[in-house]
């Protein structure tokens, strides 16, 4: 029997404490998390491309080249499944805990300047999504990474979005 009296209750998924300071994740970890992240991307997506083109080229060397033009389907198609996988992968990750694949590896996340969790919207529309259609500028990602080196160790892309790297 619940007391009609009683306070409301919520439930509260993380609450940062104000006085507990986050430890500014290292650049190189910071570095090593992006490439963790690229060769998985590659491994998912390019993998399959690389697998099907060979046995393509092998097929179509071969007196009878008739399966050619199928490989090379299925590569892509596979591809596209690599794809599918890891943008369930990444998402997940980010939504669980605002980390990528590279960053839950080596321990890292990332969360807002003051240090409270990051949306997914945040994440996904200024994070990635605005710096990937600004990086269309030619040298905006050497820019971009070289803001990095500043004393608060935030990107730009960090700096747009009000995000900070810290140790998860």
């Amino acid at each position: 029997m619940t007391n009609p009296y009683a306070p409301p209750r919520a439930a509260v998924r993380d609450v940062a404490d104000p006085g507990a300071k986050s430890v500014l994740a290292d650049r190189g970890t910071r570095l090593g998390a992006a490439i963790l992240d690229s060769i998985a991307f590659l491994a998912m997506v390019y993998g399959p491309l690389v697998v099907f083109g060979v046995m393509t080229a092998f097929a179509s060397a071969s007196p009878n080249a008739q399966g050619a033009g199928g490989l090379l389907t299925m590569g892509l198609a596979a591809a596209l499944v690599g794809f599918a996988v890891w943008c369930t992968i990444t998402v997940r990750f980010l939504l669980r805990n605002s980390q990528s694949i590279g960053k839950k590896i080596l321990g890292i996340k990332v969360v807002r300047s003051n240090g409270t969790p990051v949306s997914f919207s945040r994440l996904f529309w200024l994070r990635n999504f605005l710096i990937w259609i600004v990086s269309l500028i030619p040298l905006f990602g050497i820019v971009d990474s070289l803001f990095i080196f500043g004393e608060s160790r935030q990107c730009l892309h960090d700096k747009i979005a009000d995000t900070i790297v810290v140790v998860a």
